[in-house]
């Protein structure tokens, strides 16, 4: 199961170095994907690149665009961006699609409801601090997957922790 959270400052705060949010920065989990990649001992923007091929069209990041994703400059974004990033760093393609989500749209995956199965997603989007009574389709929707007992956390990773 999958849970989409979208937090009303999800994008508009970041934490500093003593884990206080930092109001007005940014937040760029995407880009920090690419910037742990380079900063690996040895790796440098031109080989990432060699490895940043989409497996789906065949399509490969420039080392200029990763620059541009590690450095937070503008660059255009597209789904094959994504996949690619995540061939290059060697990382799941959906956790690198979630850090995309949540850097490009401030759209926060997770699953505060402990009940994924292998076979099954739930999709849910809610705002900030919402209840779980102000949910009442939510409600509805868990009872008919029998999970009426289910407890929704609030948080912006999806288990209860901002």
């Amino acid at each position: 199961m999958r849970l989409f959270a979208f937090c009303d400052k999800n994008g508009d705060e970041t934490v500093s170095e003593n884990d206080t949010p930092i109001e007005g920065a940014e937040s760029a989990p995407f880009a920090d994907i690419v910037r742990e990649a380079l900063a690996v001992k040895g790796e440098t923007l031109r080989r990432l690149a060699e490895r940043s091929v989409d497996p789906e069209s065949g399509k490969a990041v420039g080392h200029s665009t990763l620059w541009k994703i590690a450095d937070g400059q503008s660059y255009k974004r597209e789904r094959w961006l994504v996949r690619a990033v995540a061939a290059g760093v060697g990382r799941d393609l959906a956790a690198v699609q979630a850090a995309a989500a949540e850097e490009w749209t401030g759209l926060v995956v997770g699953d505060p409801l402990k009940a994924s199965t292998r076979g099954t997603t739930v999709v849910v989007a809610y705002a900030s601090g919402t209840t779980p009574e102000e949910l009442p389709i939510l409600q509805e929707k868990l009872k008919e997957l029998g999970l009426s007992n289910a407890q929704v956390v609030s948080g912006t990773d999806g288990n209860g922790e901002s």
